[in-house]
């Protein structure tokens, strides 16, 4: 019902610059190979087409973060937090019928973001969500068309309040949208020169 995006925010996370990275922010965070090399698997079990993450990029993504203002840090972080609980919403949610596939990637996503010790543990100032938020960021592409659909969804059924049972709302969710992609095509047929015979088409770009 909705494009997908491959980020889940309008503001994705910065590119690896292709520098090493490796710096004390790395080894102070404690993460071996072995870690990192479990935290991958994860991502490419959910996302086989993802990046690969290793000490540089958590170095080069962790200096970063420290270098804004604390609160716009927060703010990059309670953005993509919040995707998280919308997703954990959906799964939840018996309304929604998620596909198969998506809530599995989805449900693995969540047991790892579940954990308090995982690739940085959690307790750590502001540092200690952001492979929570990396996982999310680069594995939202396996997830993202069920999430966008499930996030259009929950905003009809909370601004229409259709009646029924799950799959009654999902239906007048469903029928509601193509009913207005219906209107939108005919709205925008009769602007998009197909129509104007050669007299019309004439004076439509007749230069004075």
């Amino acid at each position: 019902m909705r494009p997908q995006s491959i980020y889940p925010t309008d503001r994705p996370l910065p590119r690896p610059n292709g520098a090493d990275g490796r710096s004390h922010l790395s080894d102070s965070l404690n993460i071996d190979a072995a870690q990192f090399a479990a935290f991958d698997a994860l991502l490419r079990d959910i996302y086989p087409e993802a990046e690969q993450v290793d000490a540089a990029r958590v170095s080069q993504l962790a200096a970063w973060l420290l270098s804004l203002p604390e609160a716009e840090a927060r703010d990059v972080l309670d953005e993509r937090l919040s995707r998280i609980e919308e997703l954990r919403a959906m799964v939840e949610d018996p309304d929604w019928d998620c596909a198969e596939a998506d809530c599995a990637s989805v449900r693995k996503l969540l047991r790892y973001l579940d954990q308090p010790d995982d690739l940085i543990t959690d307790t750590i100032p502001l540092l200690g969500q952001l492979d929570d938020v990396l996982l999310l960021e680069l594995a939202w592409p396996a997830v993202a068309a069920e999430a966008e659909e499930y996030r259009d969804f929950r905003l009809y059924r909370d601004t229409l309040h259709p009646d029924g049972d799950g799959a009654q709302r999902r239906a007048a969710w469903i029928g509601d949208r193509m009913a207005a992609i219906s209107i939108l095509h005919r709205r925008m047929r009769p602007n998009d020169g197909l129509h104007l015979d050669d007299r019309q088409r004439g004076q439509r770009f007749r230069v004075a």
